[in-house]
C-alpha cells in the first residue's frame, strides 16, 4: 500500500514474491513471471546452498523496463544517478533498481547482496561481489545454482598475460573504497574467477562456511580459503589458477530450469 501510494500512476504492476515486492512498469504478467522465473527461482536456489536467512525487511525490486524508465525514475524516485546502465542495490533505499531490458543477470547478482546481508553481515567486498558476479551468468547443474563463464573473462585474461593480477591476499584484504575504486572491473573479475575456481574443484560451499564461522578470526578470508585450498603457499597457487583462468572460454547465456 505505501508503494501504490507513491507511484501516482496506474503504468506499474505490482508482485508480491517473498521476502520481496517486485514493482514494474511492465504488463502484470510480465512482472510476475520476472518474479517467478528469475527472482524466486535465484532465491530458492542460493538458500538451499548458501543462505539459510531472508532479508530482515521487506524488500523493494523495481524493475525498469528500458534505459530511459531505470535512469528517470531513479532519479525521480530515489534521487540517485545510476553508475551503472545495469542496476545496483541501494541498501540506504532496501531497494533492487535494475534496468530488466539488459536481461536477467543483473537482478540475480543484486539478489544475492541483501541475502549476503543477512547472512553474512561481516562479508568483505570482495567476497560479496565475487558471489554476485559468479551468478550474473548461471543456470542449475545437478539441481544447484551454477556460474559459468561470462564477459569478465577476456579482461581477466588480459590482465593475467600483462602480469597485473594483485595477489589473493591483497584482493581479500581491500576495504570497500580500494575495492570499488582501484581498478574495478579487474577486482571484479579476480573476485568473480576465484569463486568460480572455488566452484569447479567443489569447494565453494566448504569455503562460505568456514569462512562465516572463522570471520571473527579471520575478516579477509585469506586463511580460510588457504585451509579450504590445502595450499601453504599462495604464491604458487596463484600461478597454478592464472594458468586455469586462461584455458576458460567465455560463455554464452544459458536458460535456467
Amino acid at each position: 500500500m505505501r508503494i501504490k501510494s507513491k507511484l501516482g500512476s496506474n503504468d506499474f504492476s505490482i508482485v508480491i514474491e517473498r521476502p520481496f515486492v517486485v514493482v514494474g512498469d511492465e504488463s502484470e504478467e510480465a512482472v510476475r513471471q520476472h518474479a517467478t522465473n528469475t527472482i524466486k527461482w535465484a532465491v530458492d536456489h542460493l538458500k538451499r546452498d548458501f543462505f539459510t536467512k531472508d532479508p530482515n525487511e521487506i524488500l523493494e525490486v523495481w524493475l525498469f523496463k528500458d534505459d530511459a524508465s531505470y535512469r528517470k525514475n531513479a532519479r525521480l524516485m530515489f534521487g540517485d544517478n545510476p553508475s551503472t546502465p545495469y542496476g545496483y542495490y541501494s541498501r540506504a533505499h532496501k531497494a533492487l533498481i535494475i534496468n530488466i531490458n539488459t536481461g536477467g543477470g543483473t537482478l540475480v547478482h543484486e539478489l544475492v547482496h541483501p541475502l549476503m546481508e543477512a547472512n553474512f553481515p561481516a562479508c568483505p567486498p570482495w567476497f560479496n561481489e565475487g558471489m554476485g558476479s559468479l551468478f550474473e551468468q548461471c543456470g542449475t547443474k545437478n539441481g544447484h545454482i551454477y556460474g559459468y563463464t561470462n564477459w569478465r573473462l577476456p579482461g581477466l585474461q588480459r590482465a593475467i598475460r600483462e602480469k597485473r593480477i594483485i595477489s589473493f591476499e591483497t584482493l581479500m584484504s581491500m576495504d570497500a573504497q580500494t575495492f570499488y575504486n582501484e581498478d574495478r572491473g579487474e577486482n571484479y573479475a579476480q573476485a568473480r574467477y576465484l569463486c568460480y575456481y572455488l566452484q569447479e574443484k567443489g569447494l565453494l560451499q566448504k569455503f562460505y562456511q568456514e569462512f562465516v564461522n572463522k570471520q571473527s578470526e579471520d575478516p579477509s578470508g585469506f586463511k580460510s580459503l588457504k585451509k579450504i585450498l590445502g595450499e601453504t603457499d599462495m604464491d604458487s597457487f596463484k600461478i597454478r589458477w592464472e594458468k586455469y583462468v586462461l584455458t576458460l572460454t567465455q560463455g554464452y547465456s544459458v536458460v535456467v530450469e
